[in-house]
């Protein structure tokens, strides 16, 4: 089975619970107790990814460490074409529509596309949409940010990925927000799409997660929060949220 279809048909139950792993963060084998961790809590599949430092030789051990000790997909994250693996099972081929820089709309995904086909790992195509406060990817990827009160931005981006024929919408608050993305705009965004829509950035503890749930979160996703020491009991809260 192809990962999208994995994850289409578990959407279709119910909101799905993904945790992100930054190679960066730990060292490979502890990456992969996280993600052996996460699985046994209940999360749906491990993305690897972060916004900065990432390079083919710490993504490729995460990945293989990772795969090693799982047995859900392992989907990359990607911050651009400098790195590329094809030890997970598929990435995220993502356009991030708010960049006020043309290279993260576009021209990092020219540059990829032949090397994906070439690797053979399925892309799934996402449009990737940076709300306030943005944190790093938003400063990383010269977004002109979603503003928090302004939901029909965001709305507007999402429908035109939409049309433009991508497969899901992601709304990403950015790894260690304050906040994560308000649940006005959840509920807005997921109401004028058909695709799924995943939220990340900010989600800390099982109210957050719960929340983002009831919005209209298809998917959720958090990585911070395993990069602290003690994260089992706050992972499987928020996992438990998501499921219940």
């Amino acid at each position: 089975m192809k990962v999208k279809d994995y994850l289409l048909e578990r959407i279709a139950a119910g909101t799905i619970h993904m945790t992100l792993v930054d190679p960066d963060k730990q060292a490979p084998e502890h990456a992969a107790e996280i993600a052996a961790d996460a699985v046994s809590l209940g999360t749906d599949a491990i993305m690897i990814g972060g916004s900065t430092d990432i390079t083919q030789k710490n993504l490729d051990e995460t990945a293989l460490a990772i795969k090693a000790s799982v047995d859900i997909p392992v989907i990359y994250f990607p911050s651009g074409a400098h790195a590329l693996s094809a030890n997970c099972d598929a990435l995220y081929f993502m356009s991030m529509l708010n960049s006020r820089d043309v290279r993260m709309v576009i021209r990092e995904q020219a540059m990829a596309g032949p090397i994906v086909k070439k690797l053979g790992i399925e892309p799934i195509s996402m449009g990737y949409i940076i709300v306030e406060p943005g944190m790093k990817v938003g400063e990383v990827g010269n977004a002109d940010l979603i503003k928090r009160e302004d939901p029909m931005m965001a709305v507007g981006y999402a429908v035109a990925a939409e049309y433009l024929g991508m497969e899901m919408v992601y709304l990403e608050a950015g790894s260690g927000a304050n906040a994560p993305v308000p649940l006005e705009m959840i509920a807005a965004v997921k109401g004028m799409i058909s695709v799924p829509l995943i939220v990340g950035g900010g989600i800390r503890d099982a109210e957050a997660a719960a929340a983002a749930k009831n919005a209209g979160a298809d998917a959720v996703v958090t990585g911070t929060l395993v990069e602290a020491d003690g994260y089992l009991q706050a992972l499987e809260a928020v996992i438990k949220a998501i499921k219940s």
